[in-house]
This record gives structure tokens, sequence and C-alpha cells, in this order.
């Protein structure tokens, strides 16, 4: 099973750090946020992890490399910044990631989700990950029952993880999308599963979020806890 980490965005909450530094690569802890993530897929028992990029792209491929550090094979997607929004960018992906359903991570999650429950999910049409809703989204995206997605309360909110079929974004055919769309339609088709996960998530997009990362990861090396993400 492959995996895909969306990077490509411009991360305009926190500006001005993301105006010379793209946010994956914003430093959490001793290690980049993006590294996390590739940390724990490499735990998981990926192998090969497909990047998008746009906004100053060339310094996340230039960071991350070939993958050998963490034992991965990367592939990088490069776009335009602004281009493609999440569903077209894994849209233009989709000949790096091969045929199979593939897990999907947005790259400013931090979490001690497992990735190796997305192995478990390889035949999934559409597979989302839940999390309790954070104060800046408090009105969640999706609701849950018997490990399936609702359009119904309470809701969730997506945690930016998830397992895809191809297939769903080869049948559209526009450029630009957003990934949300790809849920929406499975879900109104009845094949949209889903899982909540009550351990720690942050979604590291604002500034506040960020320090906040940045103090549990502190706080964890320092306890010696391996990260999860």
């Amino acid at each position: 099973m492959k995996a895909m980490i969306l990077a490509a965005g411009r991360g305009e909450r926190l500006r001005p750090l993301t105006d010379h530094t793209p946010k994956p690569l914003l430093e959490v802890g001793a290690r980049p946020l993006i590294g996390h993530h590739l940390d724990a897929l490499a735990r998981a028992g990926f192998e090969d992890v497909v990047i998008n990029v746009a906004w100053r792209g060339r310094q996340i491929i230039d960071a991350l490399g070939d993958g050998d550090a963490w034992g991965l094979r990367l592939h990088y997607s490069e776009e335009n910044p602004g281009e493609l929004d999440t569903g077209g960018g894994v849209r233009r992906a989709l000949p790096l990631l091969g045929g199979a359903p593939f897990a999907l991570i947005s790259a400013d999650v931090f979490t001690d989700f497992d990735y190796a429950r997305l192995r478990e999910r390889a035949d999934a049409d559409v597979h989302c990950v839940l999390v309790d809703n954070p104060r800046h989204h408090a009105d969640g995206d999706f609701g849950l029952g018997d490990g399936r997605l609702l359009d119904t309360p309470p809701r969730l909110t997506y945690a930016g993880i998830g397992v895809f079929d191809p297939a769903r974004f080869a049948a559209r055919d526009v450029q630009r999308f957003a990934l949300v769309d790809v849920i929406r339609d499975a879900l109104r088709s009845g094949v949209a599963s889903g899982e909540r996960h009550a351990g720690r998530w942050i979604d590291v997009g604002r500034p506040r979020t960020l320090d906040e990362a940045r103090r549990l990861a502190v706080a964890q090396a320092g306890a010696g806890e391996v990260d999860g993400a």
C-alpha cells in the first residue's frame, strides 16, 4: 500500500513564518513537521510515499531527498501554487500512486494516530479518520455511526487522515477540486466508512496550534516518548 502526503499548501495563517519556509518544513520539536509523518509511516510498514509540493516545493524536495533517511522511497508530484486544491492535487499524482487504494495524510497535522491502521483498510473505497472538534471548527464535518460516515449531527472533524480509492479522483473531469467533494460523493453513495481517533491530534495551521505542537513535541522528547507522527 502506498501513502500520499498533502504538502502543497501556502500556509497563509502562519505567515510570515511560511513566507520563506514551506509549512511542512516548520520545526516541531527537533524535526520538521513532515518528518514526524515520515517517521510514523516508516514504522507502520509503508515503503513508497508520494508528496505533492507547490509553494516553495523545491525546498521540500531538497530537504527530504529520496527518503533514504527514513528507509522510504519518496516520489514528488510538483504543482503550481494554488492551481489544483487538495482533490486536484491527488488527481495529478495518480500516475505515482497506482491503481490500489492508498493512505492520504495532510502534512499539517500533528498526531499519534497509528498509520498501520490504514493498512488494514487496504480495500476501502473511502475511509476517514475523525477527531473531536477543535475550537476553531466547532461544527465539525461528518457524523459517524456503525463505522459509516453520516451527513447528520453530532458531527466530528475530518482529521486529514484516510484511505482512498484512486478511481474516485480519476473519474473527475476537472483539474481543480477539493478533497471534501470526493468524500461527500462517497458518503452519498453509502460507501464512506470512518473511525474516531481519541488520541493526540493538532491542526498545525495557526500560530497558536503550532506553538501547542512544539511544546508537546519538546515535552515528549524529554519524557523519551516515541512520536506517532
